[in-house]
């Protein structure tokens, strides 16, 4: 223990323009993309022993690779049986058909909220007898401080409607996508939506083109939600869709209250119930009674569905829970005493995970994290740092879960068509991260031997789109997987 903590220590005390000497092949794919040393960041762990080291105590962008902080941190700090919680409640009496006081739907970080886990809630207030509503519809929201981080948030890129910018609450239903339709013929543009919601409708003012359909987001411009004098809204789309297309689209262009107000209510009136109050946010009272409840999955489920296709929205909200939610053996979750006045969900999330990396010998110096997702222009971690908290990982309780996460390089998530017939696929596990101007990948690759091998590689340059940082990443993987065979050394940290 203390050999490694020396270790440790050495490397992170080292300064960060040390370079070791790079693999002659990776060298190449550098310079064949015209890309600088000083652009990669690498630390290759064998064991207790650094393999390989560049650039490796520089803290870096991270992109998507910045997940594996938050699902290791999720799992050791609330563990395997945490599940959010969306709770339905009232502070009314039910007298005969009626429910008279407000019909409060609470927010717990519910991941797995969706318009059929919102109507088996309501259909078990309709067999308690419940017909009508004499209340409002209270949203709460209030598990996350703020409550409301998406308003005035401003677009993180030029697709603020996609689902991978979708910025989370405690009470997200559906995501807040809505689901469009698509289907042209040579004169005309047919859509429909999903889901029903009431009052809400969608058109658009597309011109039908004579272009490819699978190029059919080539005319796509950013579509708009237009409410009426009457309260009602239309969804309307814009630009260009190819004649005789079929698509389907998901879209984030509604207010959130408004989404989930009136997907209840939609859903309410289908099951032959009726509401008379308002929509409204609110506080849930100690004093209410709970109707119905719903959990989602347990957070190793969700762990793989956000690092094998690399979710943004379900990264984003374990991160907050970090900060807002324990686990509970018996709901799955319960919320943490209230923050201080002037504390924020962030605070606390960030310092969760400052925590565990303390715990576990890793020097936060440096470490910036913005959402937990890596959707982030200041989110930074160093290789090193990146590098422990993936030892740290084979030594946790969960490693068997964390690793079962990562997408499996050739097979399937983000790495599903990279590196065929390479000897790293089926084998290596790792993570994705991608933005403009950033390419990283980190987890596990087996050498040739089949000795298991910490790796984490980032490329930040403006020129590492266009495939250029994925070729260099993709030939460190190759390297570390022909690693240990007979002929082929390794290269050593000074």
């Amino acid at each position: 223990m203390l050999r490694r903590l020396a270790l440790v220590a050495a490397l992170f005390a080292a300064p960060a323009f040390v370079h070791a000497q790079l693999p002659e092949p990776v060298a190449q794919v550098l310079a064949r993309n015209g890309l600088p040393q000083d652009a990669l960041g690498v630390l290759v762990l064998k064991g207790d022993a650094v393999v390989l080291s560049h650039q490796a105590g520089l803290p870096m962008q991270p992109a998507s690779t910045m997940k594996l902080v938050t699902t290791l941190v999720g799992l050791e700090r609330l563990g395997p049986v945490f599940r959010g919680r969306t709770e339905l409640r009232t502070t009314g009496e039910i007298e005969g058909e009626v429910l008279r006081g407000n019909l409060i739907l609470k927010g717990g970080a519910d991941t797995d909220l969706s318009g059929e886990a919102i109507e088996t809630m309501l259909r078990a207030l309709r067999y308690q007898g419940v017909r009508r509503i004499e209340g409002d519809l209270v949203l709460d929201r209030q598990l996350f401080q703020p409550a409301r981080q998406d308003l005035g948030a401003p677009p993180f890129d030029e697709s603020p409607e996609a689902y991978y910018n979708v910025i989370p609450d405690a009470l997200l239903v559906n995501k807040n996508m809505v689901q469009v339709d698509m289907r042209s013929t040579a004169r005309r543009l047919q859509l429909r939506m999903q889901p029903e919601l009431e009052r809400v409708s969608i058109g658009s003012d597309m011109t039908l083109v004579d272009a490819d359909c699978a190029k059919w987001e080539d005319g796509w411009k950013l579509p708009e939600a237009v409410r009426g004098k009457d309260g009602r809204i239309r969804i309307v789309l814009h630009g260009t869709f190819p004649r005789n297309c079929n698509r389907s689209y998901s879209i984030n262009v509604l207010d959130r209250d408004d989404y989930v107000g009136r997907l209840v209510r939609q859903t309410w009136t289908a099951l032959g119930g009726r509401m008379s109050g308002k929509t409204v946010e609110g506080v849930t009272p100690p004093e209410s009674a709970l109707l119905a409840e719903h959990s989602s999955r347990m957070l190793p489920e969700l762990v793989r569905d956000i690092n094998k296709p690399s979710d943004n929205a379900l990264a984003r909200t374990l991160f907050l829970s970090l900060g807002s939610l324990q686990a509970d053996p018996a709901s799955g979750s319960t919320a943490l005493p209230p923050p201080l006045e002037g504390e924020t969900t962030f605070v606390r999330a960030d310092a969760a995970v400052r925590e565990w990396m303390r715990s576990q010998r890793i020097d936060d110096t440096g470490f910036v994290i913005e959402n937990g997702s890596g959707l982030s222009r200041i989110e930074r971690i160093s290789p090193n740092q990146m590098g422990y908290l993936l030892q740290a990982g084979l030594r946790s309780p969960w490693a068997p879960e964390f690793q079962a996460s990562m997408p499996i390089v050739a097979m399937d998530g983000t790495m599903r068509r990279r590196l065929h017939g390479s000897p790293a696929a089926g084998r290596a596990r790792l993570k994705t991260g991608t933005l403009r101007n950033v390419t990283a990948l980190a987890g596990y690759v087996p050498d040739a031997n089949g000795t298991l091998c910490v790796f984490v590689a980032m490329v930040n340059s403006e020129q590492a789109g266009n495939g250029k940082g994925r070729a260099v990443l993709d030939a460190l993987v190759e390297w570390v997987a022909r690693s240990g065979a007979s002929g082929q050394g390794v290269q050593a940290a000074p």
